[in-house]
């Protein structure tokens, strides 16, 4: 297969496995969903759905938010982890909002970053997610799909990013992030891998993944 072949392939078997693509994180406009995508580093989906009702139950907007100190959002969100780094920037970036924005989520990438502990792939998955503007966030599940794919070499995300948006095409960006997610999570996981569930690295895996993973498989 050319590598426009793979592509094809890969967009094919994502819409068919995920015609329907759930959002991982609960939320209901672009600032809850700033705040669960900014507590999410380092921690699991599913903890911080179990966080964030009772973060939002006191605040779910900057103007409640910044009527809690600190201390109090970082007693909340203790269970995801980082909740140091976490709750200054929570305080810290509702101030901002308040200050320069009227409490309004800014869509531009660039400006989401200038916000306290928010870094580009939290910008990515905001604008894409709330915004519905083509970005290609790449967590570790896509950063380890693009290379079993062959897509990208794996040296670090910013180069997988690239690679991403130099094979798909934009108009897919905001589905196929997350269809990647997903088929990352139930088909082909860091650890208990199983090659045979994985279709597609199966079929166009690279050569050198199939056979390491091969080799380990082997009868000694």
């Amino acid at each position: 297969m050319t590598k426009a072949e793979k592509v094809t392939f890969v967009i094919r078997t994502l819409q068919e496995l995920y015609p329907e693509i759930p959002v991982p994180l609960d939320h209901k406009d672009p600032y809850t969903l700033l705040i669960a995508v900014l507590m999410s580093a380092q921690s699991t989906d599913v903890r911080v759905n179990q966080i964030t009702p009772l973060l939002f139950e006191k605040a779910d907007n900057p103007f409640d938010m910044v009527k809690l100190s600190v201390e109090e959002i970082r007693e909340i969100i203790k269970p995801v982890g980082l909740s140091p780094m976490k709750s200054k920037g929570i305080h810290g970036l509702s101030h901002i909002l308040i200050e320069k924005y009227n409490g309004e989520v800014p869509k531009e990438i660039e400006l989401l970053e200038e916000l306290p502990a928010v870094g580009h792939k939290t910008a990515s998955v905001v604008v894409s997610q709330a915004f519905g503007i083509p970005a290609f966030p790449v967590d570790t599940h896509i950063h380890r799909l693009m290379y079993r794919w062959g897509f990208s070499n794996g040296k670090n995300v910013v180069q997988t990013e690239k690679d991403a948006k130099r094979l798909f095409p934009k108009e897919l960006w905001n589905d196929l992030h997350l269809q990647i997610i997903w088929y990352g999570r139930e088909y082909s996981p860091a650890r208990g891998w199983n090659l045979d569930k994985d279709i597609i690295t199966k079929t166009i895996g690279r050569k050198t993944v199939l056979y390491e993973y091969l080799k380990t498989r082997k009868p000694q």
